[in-house]
């Protein structure tokens, strides 16, 4: 199915495993497909180093935000978790570059597109383990 030209956010996720598990977009791709997915519900997935992986095209709907993915895209950082399985924000500063860059572009596609975290959307939700305005906020911050 087709995203909506007029998307309204991009959502921050994470994996939510630990620091430890450096895994990319193809495990979560064979996750989301063991769930009965059409496969990788994000669009951009950044892997421990801030490599950056694509999941599904840009153009195509999204399965990562119960009633939210027609209009929005979605980004995850891999990590999110401390080895006993509690949200910690542990990722790394090569992925928060990585992160500006891919919000960077979504923006240029999606103008008017919102930057929020899962939970902003799902409230009952940790991820992404961090407060994505704060770090938005730190963002411009650097750049003013």
């Amino acid at each position: 199915m087709k995203l909506d030209k007029n998307v309204k956010y991009i959502v921050i996720h994470c994996s939510a495993t630990p620091p430890s598990m450096d895994i990319g977009a193809d495990t979560i791709d064979k996750w989301h497909k063991q769930r009965g997915w059409n496969g990788i519900g994000y669009h951009d997935v950044i892997r421990r180093n801030g490599h950056l992986e694509y999941g599904r095209n840009v153009d195509t709907m999204g399965a990562h935000v119960k009633g939210y993915n027609h209009t929005s895209v979605g980004i995850c950082l891999i990590g999110g978790i401390n080895k006993d399985g509690t949200p910690e924000n542990n990722f790394t500063d090569e992925q928060f570059k990585t992160l500006a860059r891919s919000i960077g572009f979504f923006k240029s596609l999606y103008k008017n597109a919102k930057v929020v975290g899962h939970r902003e959307l799902d409230k009952g939700k940790a991820c992404p383990s961090f407060d994505v305005q704060a770090w938005l906020k730190e963002e411009r911050e650097k750049h003013d």
